[in-house]
């Protein structure tokens, strides 16, 4: 099955210059790309995968999130010593490639 792309538009009024791409994946989820921000997310639906993009957007775009700490890192299951160690280089298997 061939993929789709579509263009959308969700009506931001305060982002006019805004430009989404929606992608349905070949396991059926969906990826919603933000293209002046260059974040991701992704959605069991169209709409899911819009919201969850609206929800990136705002952390970066405002507030920017915050570093994780020791406890968070170890609620994913690494070790806080082996994540720091990779400076910002990410994993192989974390690596986006268009």
């Amino acid at each position: 099955m061939p993929r789709r792309i579509a263009r959308a538009d969700r009506g931001d009024a305060d982002a006019p210059d805004r430009e989404i791409r929606l992608l349905k994946n070949p396991d059926g989820q969906w990826t919603a790309r933000d293209l002046r921000v260059g974040v991701t997310a992704q959605g069991e639906s169209r709409t899911a995968a819009l919201d969850n993009l609206d929800v990136v957007v705002e952390v970066v775009e405002h507030d920017g999130g915050h570093s994780p700490t020791d406890d968070e890192i170890r609620d994913l299951g690494v070790d806080p010593e082996d994540a720091r160690s990779l400076g910002d280089e990410l994993p192989d298997v974390l690596q986006y490639r268009w």
